[in-house]
């Protein structure tokens, strides 16, 4: 008998007469009950009335620099990122091949880009993939805004059903510097929210450490909760003291001050909550930087054990930032033996069939990362299907090819039970924004709200 068999109901539920308060059960309860060494997954047995269905459940993964475009059907043609056709008559050229086996679980995506970034430079372009901010020295001052997963999670409060608002990652870790972001979260007042790279540190944070008392975790929140107060003390008599300006800069401030107050609160309330078991066996929580096949692999088994586990309802995971220099991401082509660091295969691309063919192939080797969490996403049952049905995966770059922002190359993974209909290549004109995606997305998630940045509407041909 598995651990799921263990606690379904004989019978059809509807005819069932067990105590439906002890069905409703908060199923983190039953697991501390049951003495399981394993995570249970969303049950129907276990949902209250309110959440009958399974949670839906949002994940954006980000490359940098762009795609290998040569010429479609041209001499160096099948190392073109986007298919040849289109609609649902259409073939995968060699750096989507992996993704057959997943035709009819994804979409791919031509033409779509945000206009507001068009104007900036090429390798500017990360920190608004999911914010479609204008991020210029001259207009904004640099100055960014919300991210899709926050304004999701945190201003329709999509994520207070959780023990974790959302989850950041990426391979270099941080917040990096302003058009060089190493995250994808972007707060209400458009500050960076840092991610985390380290598995070990992300499994600490989703799951616990062994013998980590609740007396232990209690102490440190109240320490943090202590700071905060003393903090925001302080700043209410150091903001009668300021100009307008900088009265402006620091009620910004306090803003994400406050948003950290509430996720204190909020993780003093879960205390008393198990938090899940899973088997680590198989994971690589010691991969490093040197080691980025593991590495990668490790975060995408992380990201899926958090799904499963309804630790959290949304995710950010970028690959590698737009800070080729310096960024620790950087290097990570040529550690798994592909002839050139991540920069150089992208300014490479455009140099005949070597340099098409070696940015495919790194194309390729991303895309077969996504394949992987698909499967893994997939092989997960919850409810009548899997976690990938009731999970939205937005996969792509804000780059073309390098130091292009037009013509994103995107994916859209999963979501079956959100209305998507996939197995289809759709392409779009210049002047339909990517924000347009960003309301399908959102109201696929629940979210009622007409517009997201410079959105006119909704991205037609997606949902049904």
């Amino acid at each position: 008998m598995t651990t799921t068999d263990m606690y379904r109901p004989k019978g059809n539920l509807k005819d069932s007469k067990m105590n439906h308060r002890a069905l409703q059960m908060n199923r983190r309860t039953m697991l501390k009950a049951s003495g399981a060494s394993l995570a249970l997954p969303w049950m129907e047995s276990f949902a209250g009335a309110q959440t009958k269905s399974p949670p839906r459940r949002f994940c954006s993964i980000y490359f940098p620099y762009g795609v290998s475009l040569p010429k479609q059907g041209g001499e160096y043609g099948q190392w073109n990122w986007f298919p040849k056709g289109s609609g649902k008559d259409f073939t995968f050229n060699k750096p989507l091949k992996g993704l057959e086996p997943f035709r009819d679980q994804v979409t791919i995506l031509g033409g779509l880009s945000h206009p507001k970034v068009r104007r900036i430079g090429g390798h500017d372009s990360g920190d608004t993939f999911l914010t479609g901010a204008e991020l210029s020295l001259a207009t904004t001052g640099l100055k960014n805004s919300i991210s899709l997963d926050q304004f999701m999670a945190r201003t329709h409060k999509l994520g207070k059903s959780t023990r974790f608002t959302s989850l950041v990652l990426s391979s270099d870790g941080g917040t990096g510097m302003p058009t060089r972001a190493n995250t994808l979260s972007f707060s209400r007042t458009g500050q960076p929210i840092p991610s985390f790279n380290r598995p070990a540190i992300v499994f600490e944070r989703l799951f616990g450490l062994k013998g980590d008392s609740i007396e232990a975790q209690r102490k440190g929140l109240t320490r943090t909760g202590s700071h905060l107060d003393l903090l925001l003390d302080e700043a209410k008599r150091l903001h009668r003291k300021l100009g307008k300006v900088d009265q402006g800069k620091l009620d910004q401030y306090l803003t994400s001050v406050r948003e950290i107050e509430q996720d204190v609160e909020r993780s003093a309330q879960w205390l008393k909550v198990p938090r899940p078991k899973v088997n680590a066996e198989g994971l690589s929580l010691d991969a490093d930087n040197e080691t980025p096949g593991k590495l990668i692999h490790t975060m995408l088994d992380l990201i899926a054990l958090a799904f499963q586990t309804d630790s959290t309802r949304f995710i950010t995971y970028q690959l590698a930032s737009m800070h080729g220099a310096i960024s620790i991401a950087n290097k990570f082509p040529t550690l798994l033996g592909f002839t050139n660091n991540a920069h150089g295969l992208a300014h490479g691309a455009g140099k005949g069939k070597k340099g098409a063919e070696n940015k495919g192939k790194w194309d390729r080797y991303q895309a077969e990362c996504l394949c992987y969490l698909i499967k893994r996403l997939s092989e997960m049952e919850e409810g009548d299907g899997s976690v990938l049905d009731n999970t939205c995966i937005f996969y792509g770059s804000s780059n073309s090819k390098t130091h292009n922002n037009t013509n994103y190359p995107l994916i859209l993974a999963g979501g079956k039970n959100m209305g998507y209909q996939h197995g289809q290549y759709l392409t779009f004109g210049k002047n339909v924004p990517l924000a347009n995606l960003f309301v399908t997305m959102q109201k696929s998630m629940g979210v009622h709200a007409d517009t997201f940045a410079d959105s006119t509407g909704e991205l037609d041909g997606l949902t049904s």
